[in-house]
């Protein structure tokens, strides 16, 4: 899901032929905060270490040592605009801390590693910088590779290869070798605790219809759990970050009204699963739309895809937290909402999660620069807080990873609820103003209204 087009192609050809007249140069701890302004760069070398409410019984347990909300930093992000904006920002996020996460390469980050055991460390210093600044919770997702190591040559990536390889595997040959660049990345980063092993099995997975090489990413995934639990004993590895494509019908053990899970995904999963050397938690994504944009039965009800593929895998895994690292639920063809009916369905989503126990659910932040982006966490002009950065900040202040679920019902289906102790989250799925009553209070919501009351 998570493309790979977006705002880091504006980096040019000539920053990195700066980086490649610089890459011998020793440099240490650099931050840049106006990326697209400033062409200085640097490399260093280093030498890694060796839809129903469920009854509380019910319930599945969350470890609240778990962070739950979240968003993955994508290819701009505050840092990428000027040193006031960055703070700006860092002093909004840091009222309300929360998981963030950054791609090793793409996405915001040039290549790590442009000649073998010469590191390039500028772009992910200074995302590093940003979560630092604003409180979060720092993940990294362990993708993707540079460029020698998927045929392509040694030396900073051009423009025409971010487009076009950036979602290639590396070569077996060379699966030791980017699990030495994962454990590099470990040590030089000893405040992040969490890992994700590559994204949606790019590489090894190019044709949907048929069954993923599912052997060659468990081999891969492997070696860097095995580099990186070397370099660092207490950092938490994460598998497989693999898509739950879904269909109208088909072959599949795991269906719903929603659709039909792929079965090749299934099966992935299962295999990895089965003959991983050991995780922390698993990681997925998937979109509530089936891969043809339908919303089946509707876009509130194809939500239920998330509850019940969360479900599926809690029974899969045991006690092992289930992992979120994107979520989607608006098809990728063009559609658009107005606003309130899609932070309406937004938060739905986000429901779904809780109630069926996910550990963490990560927003992919679409973040861009200088224009206007309804679906952005922060204004890219300003810096101010947008109604979809407050719907995230809500369920981190009220929602958190533990938080004792109570199960409240409405009277009229088309409002959905979730409730802890203090506060009481009702959405209306309804274009209409609808009234319901929930724990013996009525309610009136205005069409697509999402809204919030103490208890």
């Amino acid at each position: 899901m998570a493309s790979t087009s977006g705002g880091w192609i504006w980096r040019r050809l000539g920053r990195a032929a700066a980086l490649s007249a610089a890459v011998t140069l020793v440099v240490t701890g650099c931050s840049v905060t106006d990326r697209a302004e400033q062409g200085t760069t640097g490399a260093q070398q280093e030498q890694p270490p060796a839809q129903s409410q469920p009854a509380p019984e019910e319930r599945p347990q969350v470890d609240e040592g778990w962070p739950r909300w979240g968003f993955t930093h994508t290819g701009v992000s505050a840092n990428n605009i000027n040193p006031g904006f960055e703070q700006e920002v860092a002093r909004r996020l840091s009222q309300t801390p929360m998981l963030q996460n950054q791609h090793i390469m793409g996405f915001g980050a040039l290549n790590p590693e442009p000649y073998p055991g010469q590191y390039f460390w500028e772009d992910l210093d200074s995302r590093l910088n940003l979560m630092k600044q604003s409180g979060g919770v720092p993940v990294i997702t362990l993708c993707c590779a540079p460029d020698w190591m998927k045929g392509g040559p040694q030396g900073p990536t051009e423009d025409s290869a971010w487009r076009e390889h950036l979602e290639d595997a590396p070569y077996p040959q060379h699966f030791d070798d980017f699990a030495k660049l994962a454990a590099a990345v470990a040590s030089r980063y000893p405040d992040v605790k969490y890992f994700m092993v590559w994204n949606e099995l790019k590489g090894f997975w190019k044709d949907h219809s048929k069954p993923a090489d599912y052997k060659g990413y468990t081999e891969l995934y492997n070696k860097v759990y095995d580099a990186v639990k070397k370099a660092r004993p207490d950092a938490k590895i994460g598998g497989p970050y693999l898509g739950f494509d879904s269909n109208r019908s088909g072959d599949s053990e795991l269906r719903g009204d929603w659709g039909v899970v792929n079965q090749n995904a299934l099966d992935a999963f299962n295999y990895w699963f089965e003959n991983k050397k050991g995780a922390d938690f698993v990681v997925v994504d998937g979109a509530s739309p089936t891969d043809a944009h339908e919303l089946l039965p509707d876009e509130f009800g194809a939500l239920a895809k998330f509850g019940a593929v969360t479900k599926w895998l809690r029974g899969k895994v045991g006690d092992l937290p289930v992992w979120w690292s994107e979520w989607y639920f608006v098809p990728e063809d063009g559609t658009t909402w107005p606003e309130p009916k899609r932070l309406a369905v937004q938060a739905a989503s986000m429901i779904e999660f809780a109630r069926s126990g996910a550990a963490t659910a990560l927003y992919w932040n679409p973040q861009t620069k200088g224009s206007a982006c309804q679906a952005c966490l922060w204004d890219s002009r300003t810096g101010a807080e947008t109604p979809t950065g407050r719907l995230l900040a809500n369920f981190v202040k009220w929602f958190p990873a533990g938080a004792e679920l109570e199960p409240v019902t409405s009277s009229d289906a088309k409002v959905r609820v979730l409730a802890q102790p203090e506060q009481l989250l009702l959405v209306n799925t309804a274009d209409a103003e609808v009234t319901t009553t929930v724990d013996g209070d009525e309610h009136t919501l205005k069409p697509y209204e999402i809204k919030w009351t103490g208890r």
